[in-house]
């Protein structure tokens, strides 16, 4: 481990099927790396570090070339596509012990690479977690804005504790990163796991941008979907809501009874409840159904992701 003056810095970017990106970002990843260790920031021992997530196109061809190219980029390949909860926590326990500090980022350019600079200091202050924050949604349309907002606020009402804003651009110290490999989820959301780790944190704020070429890796349909992981894997209060509404539904069902024995008009009040229970009764089986099947994928203890190439030897 290096002098904590100058720390090794990995930035850790996730990619799938990046290709029309990359070779955009690339050199903007590298040049912050080179900015702050001409600011005398970090080490030069610090790197790039990819990790392609079993991408179809030429993304790991162009992440190879450019890790032949320059001794501060490197990158992993893994054996299949695995989402990019699985490459991040790849590439981040790859370089937990290659690194003092990791800034984890996404490929596509959009979050400020300039607020690494503030990460940086507030490491240095003493904090190890740093979260990148953003501080508007301008360039967002306003179904997205609202859509991403909801998510939030969303989880934090589930009871997912997770900072608002805020994605998987952060800092992590190293003690941080050692602490977290020992959490072993299969199922991963790791903005909400992170805050689990404890340690002292802050935030920094940035304005995020468009993308700048390709496509979106998460639509609504996945937004919705990392959401529900993130719930059903963090909280147990949809469980505990379902017993409320159960409870509350027997009350109700209960008076229902009374009334229609007194104006003798059960028939249609009999429909009526028991398409409601029916209605309850399948979504808890749905929700409860979904914890179950999470239990039984963290019973197999099957790795959460393989590394097939490096781009560099192995200590």
């Amino acid at each position: 481990m290096k002098n904590k003056e100058k720390p090794v810095l990995y930035i850790v970017i996730p990619c799938y099927n990046e290709e029309a990106v990359l070779p955009i970002t690339e050199p903007l990843f590298k040049g912050k790396i080179d900015e702050l260790i001409s600011l005398g920031k970090i080490d030069e021992e610090s790197c790039v570090l990819f990790v392609n997530d079993g991408s179809s196109d030429s993304t790991w061809d162009l992440i190879s070339s450019c890790a032949k190219n320059d001794t501060h980029v490197k990158g992993i390949s893994l054996s299949r596509n695995r989402g990019h909860q699985n490459a991040l926590l790849a590439g981040l326990m790859e370089a937990k012990d290659l690194s003092d500090i990791t800034i984890s980022i996404d490929c596509d350019g959009q979050d400020d690479i300039n607020a690494m600079n503030e990460m940086v200091d507030r490491y240095l202050e003493g904090y190890d977690v740093v979260y990148g924050v953003r501080s508007k949604r301008e360039t967002d349309t306003f179904f997205k804005r609202f859509t991403a907002e909801s998510f939030y606020r969303l989880l934090n009402w589930m009871g997912a504790e997770v900072v608002f804003n805020h994605a998987d651009y952060r800092l992590l110290s190293k003690r941080v990163l050692n602490e977290f490999a020992e959490y072993r989820e299969v199922n991963l959301f790791l903005r909400g796991m992170i805050p689990l780790v404890g340690f002292r944190s802050t935030s920094v704020y940035y304005e995020r941008n468009e993308r700048l070429a390709g496509e979106s890796h998460y639509p609504l349909k996945k937004m919705l979907g990392l959401a529900f992981d993130g719930i059903t894997s963090l909280s147990i209060r949809p469980i505990r809501m379902i017993t409320g509404i159960g409870v509350l539904t027997c009350v109700l069902t209960f008076i229902g009874l009374i009334i229609a024995l007194i104006k003798g008009n059960s028939l249609w009040i009999g429909t009526c409840l028991i398409c409601l229970l029916l209605g309850i009764t399948i979504t808890a089986i749905g929700v409860v159904g979904e914890y179950v099947g999470k239990t039984y994928m963290e019973t197999k203890h099957r790795p959460r992701y393989i590394i097939a190439e490096r781009t560099y030897e192995e200590d």
